[in-house]
Order: structure tokens, then C-alpha cells, then sequence
């Protein structure tokens, strides 16, 4: 690759020495003239010095990583076809392009096209068929809708190509390097939809900013731009434009240009982007106020531009108008500003189950107060301001002029420009306050979104998750009880406050996560106690994936309950993997010292971005072979990873290639940790395959020299050892309910195992030879259990779609 960038930078240098570009570029008229070998040429040079040191840098940040992924012989044929191919391609668009747009099909016809980002894209587009599921989706998304952008605003033959490339790379990838262990499949999780969307909207943004500020931009989308650009004109020379009639076209455009030009305005025009810029980091987050708050912003930009239209051409007549600033005004040129808030409002709609991300109590109610303060602020420094220097303003205002004008120096001027301005503002101080009053306003209101997405985010009232997690480690709970800290839980807590039961209300049904966590001995009190609270409150109380403890309790009180899984258990006091029935164990333990894996502590949160990232891919491409949402309530994904209670245990080699993740949970006993809970678990595609045996393994061989007492391989929902054990006694009536769910839920547990395989996962674990402890759960009314049943599905998958549910059934008849 050196080589190449050497001989490239060469050739370049002579080429500029002799300007022989115009022999090499790109182009129609190049085409039309016979000058084929262009479609390849332009890919060799790059005009000007500073074109040639951002060449030398994607080289060395794009294509060399990805030769040494592919090899130096694919890398080749992917930048020669993307490059040709992508230039035929990009010139078909162009001469489409004069069809729908004669003004832009000119500029891109008379254009020419030279440089190697052409390939480099193209390049990048291939290799992504190999990638990881997160790195491919986020590398498509984010190029492709820079690409977009770039093509409708700039608009250049150059950006056209690129476009065109990419999607040749994209199509051809899968025969240049093949395709991704997991295959095509882009299903993910919640997490990585969110920053999907995010990526487009950030690049929807940024394309009227480009356009704004790009003199040279021609793309049909760079309408835009007229609206915040135009000619100076000085207060002086409008007033005295003006003073020979005030309908004068040419003093109507130097109202319009006071308006619209200087600093200032061109910077509150733009206002609106950069917010929506913040509100996108609030959608990578999963914010619900940025997603209701994005939402409003495109109805509104679409509103806004459905007015214009109407304005332009339903009031027809007004040939002087100089709205928008056209040189050319047409239906379409005027149509095209808004598509693009109707296809980002599209897409808001369609993903809205992404966003249900809350800031704690009281965390809006601030962020409005907040914004008021700043309103009034700025209201009175601009009232008192514009009082003081009043002389500096044609004509000289009131202070009811200026507080009735201060509204409008909050709007960008692009969405008032048909209001005739009340003052023009001529002195120094006069124009500090009349252009940059809307930009300060903007600016707070950015802020102070910011600061409500950086609050951390809760499903309840933090105060409780806070004391219930303090309860949590000063006392006693089961295997599963840290699952009670987990967001979407709410909290009963006992009258002596020294108890607490984690649950959460889906369709009338107050559902449990685990036992009732507190001392052993207030155990009844506490089931009984939460029991009389949910019916007071109309709910109908479920304790799931309880202990035998909790089941007998119940039992005692004529409660019906089935057994829901079964919790794998490794005593580590006199744990040994000798004999035969480890034999798969010791294999994977002497498998990974030959390959250099070792297992490595880590915590999440504090983890190096190099070890994360890789963790977040691996999640990606296991949720993405799945093809279906990752399941919840007792099955956590990274958000529950990201605790620093919480411990991972990482597969690494000597080149810190990631190739498994478990994490685990601590468990409580009297203020003591005694035991952890397996959780999180994930490999990689193409990695150590025995790398689940080997974590496992290591975490019962490092915790058993820590003293712990136990580890907890945790339970597989819907999955149990076939046998005939019983919890307690039933009516008649209770028994064949409870017979009836029984057989329903193993149907279930039969029908997702080709799916979500928890009893495969089950047969997995007994690998270590465990004990098993079964889980229960158990229900006070068994004529509720179609509605209990009801919250338990949408408890594990709270957001799955409707076509995720077709796809779910077809996969289950298909497999």
C-alpha cells in the first residue's frame, strides 16, 4: 500500500506540474469525446496539494486496515471495479439528473470528477460484507446517509460518483470478499437502533448546515441555502431605496437581505440544525423528550415549508416575490425542502419503540422552568438594552415596540421573512442586540437539553432504585434478586422499611422479579403484605421465578403456581473438574492455553473503549443470528452489563481480540456476598468456539479461590429437567389450571427453541454437573392465568413489532 500511495503522490505531482487534469478527469463531455480511460484516471489524481494530504490520510485510516482484512489482491479488484463501474454508474445518474432538475442536470453535465475518494468508498462498502453485524450496520448506515446528503446538497459530479460507487460496493461486496459468518441478516439490538437513527438524523442536519455555508453548493436540496444567503445590503441604503416607494421590488429585497444577511442571522438560521443535532445525541440515548421533541421539529419544518409552497404558488400572481431567493423558482425546486423533515418524521414514527427512556422525576419540569427564566432574561435585556440605545435603531422604539418585536428575534428569519420588519438596527450595540438576542436563546435552550440527556435516566423514582439496591447488599436475597435493580421496575417496600419486592404492572398483572428481598425470617410477612397491596391497588399479584421458599408460602395460603424453569447451581467448595464427566471441560480449559486465550476481570463502565467496543460487536452479531429483539425482564442485555457491581469475565488473546463475555451478579446473604449469578453471555462468531466452557470454568476456578461459596448459572425461561417433582399441594380446580399452563408454556418452550434455544442452554450447563434448583411461579387466582400468561410475553418482549411477531411465528413453523 505504500507503494502505491508513493507512486500515486508521484504521478500526481507531475500531472499537476504539466495540468494534464483536464486529460483525466471525469465526466460526460469527457465521455462524449471518447476519453473512456477517465472512468479510471480520476481515481489515480486529486487536484490541489490539500486534496493529495486528505488522499495520504484515508489511505492509511480506510484502505490499509482493510487490505490487511482482505488481503492486497481483493483490495485491488475492489477499488478497480468500484472505481470504474462507479463511475459509469454515477454518469447515468447525472445525465438522468437533467429530466427532473434542468438546472442541476446542467452543472453535474459541464462537471468533471476526479480524486480517490471514489474508490476508497467503494472499497469500504466491499470489505463491509465481512464485518461484524454492528460495524457493517453502523459503516452502510452512517456512509450512506452522509453519501445522500452530500449528493442532494452539494451536489457535485463528485459527490454523485461517490454515491454510485458505494453502491456498487455495496452490491459487489459479497462476491469480492463473501459474506459475514452470521450472514446478511440486520436484526439488532434497542440499543443499536437508537444510534441508527440518530446517525441519520445527525446527517439530515447537517446537509442544510453544509448547504448554508458551501457558496459552491448546486444539489437540488441546496435550495435551502437561499433562505439564510443573499447580497449585503446597509440599513442606509434600504431606507434610502425605500424612501421612493416603499413597494419596490428591490426595497422589498433589502428589507428582506437586512434581514437574512450579516453573522448574526446566518447563524439563528442554522439555530434550528444544531439543535436538532443535540436532540440527536438524545435519541442515541433513547430519550423520549428528544424523540417527541425531534418529532415536533420535522411537523414543524414541514409545516413551515408546506407554507412556503403555498405562499409561492397558491397565492398566485406576485411575481415580485423574493422568497426563498430563486433565480429560477419552479414547483419543484420549491417542493423539495419538504421531503426530507417527511422522511425523517417517517422514520421517528416507525422506530418510536426505540425511545422510552425517561429522565428522573422532576427532571423536565427544571429544563421548562429553566427555559422560561432564560426567556424572561432575555426579554428584559432586550427591552432595557434597546431602551438605552434607541437612537441605534430606525425607527427608535418604544418599550412596547421592542417587547412586542422581541418574539420575532427568537424565530430564525427565514420562517418570517414575509413579516415586514418593525426596526432596523443601525449602531453597534442596536445590531449586537437585534441579530445575536435569538442566538443566545438557542444556544441556553441547547444546553439545557444536553443537561437533562446527561441526567441519568430512570424507570422509577431513583430514590427508590437507590434504597432498594442499598436493602439489596445490607441483607439477604436469592440467585436472582440483583435483576430487582434493573430499570422498568417499580418497588413495594415493607412498613418496617426493611424489605422490598421489585415488580412491574403489564395488563393488570403485578409481576414480580424473583422473591421478596429482605431478612429470611419476614419472608411470609412480606409475599402476604405485597400480596394485600397489589389487590388494593386492582392489580392481580404474580410472584415469578421464585424459590421453593416462596412456593410453599404461597401453597400454604391456597395460591396455584407451576414450575417455570430451572436454576443450575455450582457448589464451589470441593469443586473439582477431574473424572469423566468433565472431560468437555477440561478440553476447553487446555484448548485456550494452547491458543493463548486467557480470562480476564473486568467492569464495564470502566473497561478500555478497545475491549467495549469489541463487546458491543459480539452482542450485535449474536442478537443479529437470532433475527429477533433480545428478550428482557430476567434476561439482561448491555445496559445491565453496565453496572460496576456487576463483574464480566472476558476471553482475550495476546492481540486483546475479545472472544467471549460472561458477567455476573453478586448475591447477598446477611450484608455478605456469598455467590455470583451468570447473566450476560455471548461469543464470538468466528472466534475460540469453546469459549463458554472456558469462561465458565475460569470464573468457578478464580471465585472458588476467592472463597465464594457458589456460583448460579442462573435458569432458562421456559426450560426444566424432566421429572416428576412437585411443589406442595392443590384442588382439583387449581391442578388442572395449573395442568393446562403447564402444558402450554412446555409447547412454548418447544416452539422458541429454535429461536431463543434456552433449552439448549439448559443442556449446556450441565456440562459442570450442577445441582438444580427449581424456579416457580405462583398466582393467587388461576381463573387470571390467560392474563398473567398475557404479561409474562410482554414482559420478556416489550417491543416487539408486529412484523417481528410474523417473523417470530415463521421462523418457529420454519425451523
Amino acid at each position: 500500500m505504500l507503494v502505491v500511495v508513493s507512486a500515486l503522490a508521484a504521478l500526481g505531482i507531475v500531472m499537476q506540474e504539466n495540468t494534464l487534469h483536464h486529460d483525466f478527469a471525469l465526466g460526460i463531455m469527457p465521455f462524449e469525446e471518447f476519453r473512456l480511460w477517465t472512468a479510471l484516471t480520476a481515481g489515480l489524481l486529486t487536484p490541489g496539494v490539500i486534496g493529495y494530504l486528505v488522499f495520504v490520510a484515508a489511505i492509511f485510516v480506510a484502505a490499509a486496515p482493510i487490505e490487511r482484512r482482505i488481503g492486497s489482491l481483493r483490495l485491488a479488484v475492489a477499488a478497480v471495479t468500484t472505481q470504474i463501474l462507479g463511475a459509469v454508474l454515477g454518469l447515468g445518474i447525472a445525465a438522468l439528473a437533467r429530466m427532473f432538475d434542468a438546472d442541476w442536470g446542467f452543472r453535474l453535465h459541464v462537471g468533471t470528477a476526479i480524486g480517490p475518494t471514489t474508490w476508497i468508498v467503494g472499497v469500504v462498502m466491499v470489505a463491509s460484507s465481512r464485518m461484524d453485524t454492528m460495524w457493517r450496520r453502523r459503516i452502510r448506515a452512517g456512509l450512506f446517509a452522509l453519501l445522500i446528503t452530500s449528493a442532494l446538497f452539494s451536489g457535485h459530479l463528485q459527490d454523485v460518483v461517490r454515491l454510485a460507487a458505494a453502491v456498487v460496493g455495496l452490491l459487489l461486496g459479497p462476491l469480492i470478499v463473501g459474506r459475514s459468518a452470521r450472514g446478511p441478516r440486520l436484526a439488532g439490538t434497542q440499543r443499536e437502533g437508537r444510534v441508527l437513527v440518530a446517525l441519520v438524523l445527525a446527517a439530515s442536519t447537517l446537509g442544510p448546515i453544509l448547504a448554508a455555508l458551501s457558496p459552491d453548493a448546486v444539489g437540488p436540496f441546496a435550495v435551502l441555502r437561499d433562505v439564510i444567503s443573499g447580497v449585503p445590503y446597509t440599513a442606509s441604503e434600504v431606507r434610502d431605496i425605500c424612501s421612493d416607494s416603499a413597494t419596490d421590488p428591490e426595497c422589498r429585497s433589502g428589507l428582506l437581505e437586512l434581514r437574512l444577511g450579516g453573522v448574526g442571522p446566518t447563524i439563528l438560521s442554522l439555530m434550528p440544525s444544531i439543535f436538532l443535532l443535540f436532540l440527536a445525541d438524545g435519541l442515541r440515548r433513547g430519550r423520549k423528550f428528544a424523540w417527541y421533541a425531534s418529532v415536533f421539529a420535522q411537523i414543524v419544518l414541514l409545516v413551515v415549508s408546506i407554507a412556503n409552497y403555498a405562499i409561492r404558488f397558491v397565492e398566485a400572481g406576485d411575481d415580485e416575490s423574493v422568497f426563498y431567493g430563486l433565480e429560477s423558482p419552479t414547483a419543484y425546486r420549491t417542493i423539495v425542502p419538504f421531503l426530507l423533515p417527511l422522511v425523517i418524521l417517517i422514520i421517528l414514527l416507525l422506530t418510536r419503540r426505540y425511545f422510552n427512556v425517561s429522565g428522573p422525576l422532576g427532571t423536565y419540569r427544571r429544563f421548562s422552568v429553566s427555559a422560561v427564566a432564560v426567556l424572561v432574561t432575555l426579554a428584559v435585556v432586550y427591552v432595557l438594552g434597546g431602551l438605552a440605545a434607541r437612537s441605534g435603531f430606525d425607527p427608535q422604539p418604544s418599550a412596547t415596540g421592542l417587547l412586542a418585536d422581541f418574539p420575532q428575534r427568537l424565530i430564525p428569519p427565514v420562517y418570517i421573512q414575509w413579516l415586514e420588519p418593525r426596526l432596523l438596527p443601525e449602531s453597534v450595540v442596536a445590531t449586537l442586540l437585534f441579530e445575536w438576542i435569538g442566538v443566545v436563546f438557542w444556544a441556553a435552550l441547547c444546553v439545557l437539553a444536553l443537561n437533562t440527556f446527561l441526567t441519568p435516566a430512570s424507570g422509577a423514582d431513583a430514590g427508590a432504585i437507590e434504597r432498594a439496591r442499598a436493602l439489596l447488599m445490607g441483607s439477604t436475597g436469592s440467585a436472582l434478586s440483583w435483576m430487582t435493580t434493573w430499570r422498568g421496575n417499580s418497588y413495594w417496600f415493607s412498613p418496617d422499611g426493611h424489605s422490598f419486592v421489585a415488580y412491574r404492572v403489564i395488563s393488570g398483572v403485578a409481576l414480580t422479579t424473583g422473591d421478596p428481598v429482605g431478612p429470611a425470617e419476614r419472608l411470609r410477612d412480606n409475599v402476604v403484605d405485597f400480596a394485600e397491596f397489589a389487590s388494593k391497588n386492582g392489580w392481580i399479584p404474580c410472584f415469578y421465578s421464585v424459590t421453593p421458599a416462596v412456593r410453599t408460602i404461597t401453597d400454604s395460603i391456597g395460591w396455584g403456581g407451576i414450575q417455570v424453569g430451572e436454576e443450575t447451581v455450582l457448589d464451589l467448595e470441593n469443586l473439582a473438574f477431574t473424572g469423566k464427566r468433565f472431560q468437555d471441560v477440561r478440553t476447553a480449559l487446555n484448548r485456550a492455553k494452547k491458543a493463548g486465550v486467557v480470562a480476564e476481570w473486568i467492569r464495564f463502565p470502566d473497561a478500555p473503549l478497545a475491549i467495549t467496543d469489541q463487546i458491543r460487536a459480539i452482542s450485535e452479531e449474536w442478537v443479529a443470528d437470532k433475527g429477533m429483539p433480545e428478550m428482557g425482564f430476567t434476561l439482561g442485555g448491555l445496559d445491565e452489563v453496565d453496572d460496576t457491581a456487576v463483574r464480566c469475565l472476558i476471553a482475550v488473546d495476546e492481540h486483546r481480540t475479545v472472544h467471549g463475555i460472561t458477567s455476573w451478579m453478586p448475591v447477598y446473604e446477611n450484608g455478605e456476598i456469598v455467590g455470583w449469578t451468570l447473566d450476560f453471555m455471548r461469543r464470538r462468531s468466528e472466534g475460540f468456539r469453546p469459549t463458554m466452557e472456558f469462561l465458565i470454568a475460569s470464573a468457578a476456578i478464580l471465585l472458588q479461590e476467592e472463597g465464594v461459596r457458589f456460583l448460579s448459572l442462573s435458569g432458562a425461561p421456559l426450560a426444566k429437567v424432566d421429572d416428576d417433582r412437585t411443589a406442595g399441594s392443590t384442588s382439583s380446580e387449581e391442578l388442572t389450571f395449573a395442568r393446562l399452563l403447564d402444558r402450554l408454556l412446555d409447547v412454548l418452550g418447544r416452539t422458541l427453541e429454535p429461536v431463543y434455544g434456552f433449552r439448549s442452554l439448559l443442556a449446556f450447563k450441565s456440562k459442570f454437573q450442577p445441582r438444580y434448583e427449581p424456579m416457580h411461579m405462583t398466582f393467587a387466582d388461576p381463573a387470571a392465568l390467560p392474563s398473567i400468561g398475557n404479561a409474562v410475553g410482554r414482559a420478556y418482549l416489550p417491543d416487539v413489532s408486529l412484523g417481528q411477531g410474523f417473523k417470530l411465528v415463521r421462523t418457529m413453523i420454519e425451523r
